[in-house]
């Protein structure tokens, strides 16, 4: 990832209207920041959510409370609870997908 030329710029969460996206089952909301190539997320994963897609953009995740499980389209699985992240490149060694089944926040940059 390399970061555009962006200002200093703060950014005030709660003051960013939360877009809707829903998964193959239940819902998340993302509030976003972007900036050329740079989105700066935190989102909402609702309860039950599962994605509806394997993604193979790279990201840097932090969850922030809650607890989540990222699926790895060769199988695996990783459980994630708040305070954990995990970092993965563009194309990298697998592609992957959330779901949760109580519901968690987590902030992206990708």
């Amino acid at each position: 990832m390399q970061l555009p030329a962006t200002p200093f710029t703060c950014l005030d969460w709660d003051a960013v209207t939360p877009q809707e996206y829903p998964g193959t089952t239940g819902t998340s909301y993302w509030r976003c920041f972007d900036s050329g190539d740079l989105r700066v997320r935190v989102v909402d994963y609702g309860p039950d959510f599962l994605a509806d897609h394997w993604c193979d953009r790279g990201h840097v995740l932090h969850v922030i409370s809650g607890e989540l499980v990222v699926e790895l389209a060769d199988g695996r699985e990783v459980p994630m609870k708040s305070g954990n992240s995990f970092c993965v490149s563009n194309n990298g060694d697998s592609a992957h997908r959330v779901r949760t089944t109580q519901g968690c926040q987590v902030f992206i940059v990708d």
